[in-house]
């Protein structure tokens, strides 16, 4: 670890350890930059792309938060949301207390920060059920990867690389998923509510919250 952190500069070093050094704190950043919303293309920059331009999208948002959670020195986790007639959704997870918590971004209002009371990635996944949606309405949400150690990734300088870190969003995909929601049973959903829907897409950067 002491290698990938030498990698950062003084005052990368810095905001990570006095700005950025709690979840929480984490969670407030990402809220107050814009969502990465990639009018030039798909994007995966490093968290030293995402404090220079101060804009994530994601998974972006999940990979800083595992930095900034390494420069503490806690394991740097990131979880994929698998989903159907929609995209992935990729958060970084974290423990206290033996429960789980997250941090993320998100064009949803609702797939963003949880508190650490989750006694399982099962549940804390859960979470995201009711919140996870696409823009016809439909509840998304089907399975989660185990969480993976970027530290596997060292030999990318994933924390500050100027290169795109496709290798890691291909890993999360190919490893195996948990599904969270039975077979047939996707087909039975009822419809989702307006008013989630509304409060859901408050802040899209993209779709109007009153449309459909």
């Amino acid at each position: 670890m002491a290698q990938a952190l030498a990698d950062l500069t003084r005052v990368e070093l810095e905001t990570f350890r006095r700005r950025l050094n709690t979840p929480a704190r984490v969670q407030q950043f990402l809220d107050e930059i814009p969502y990465n919303t990639e009018l030039d293309g798909e994007t995966f920059r490093s968290p030293r792309l995402v404090l220079r331009d101060r804009t994530a999208n994601c998974i972006e948002g999940a990979v800083l938060a595992a930095a900034a959670l390494r420069v503490q020195g806690e394991a740097p986790l990131v979880m994929d949301l698998t989903a159907v007639h929609d995209e992935d959704h990729v958060i970084a997870v974290f423990k206290r207390r033996g429960l789980w918590g997250a941090i993320a971004t998100s064009k949803f209002t609702g797939l963003r920060y949880r508190e650490p009371v989750y006694r399982s990635l099962r549940e804390l996944a859960m979470s995201y059920f009711e919140h996870y949606f696409n823009l016809e309405g439909e509840r998304t949400l089907r399975g989660h990867g185990r969480p993976v150690n970027l530290a596997r990734f060292d030999r990318l300088h994933w924390m500050t690389s100027e290169a795109p870190l496709w290798p890691i969003a291909h890993h999360l995909e190919r490893i195996p998923h948990v599904g969270l929601v039975p077979a047939g049973i996707g087909r039975r959903l009822t419809p989702l509510d307006g008013r989630l829907r509304a409060a859901g897409l408050l802040h899209h950067p993209t779709a109007r919250a009153g449309r459909g």
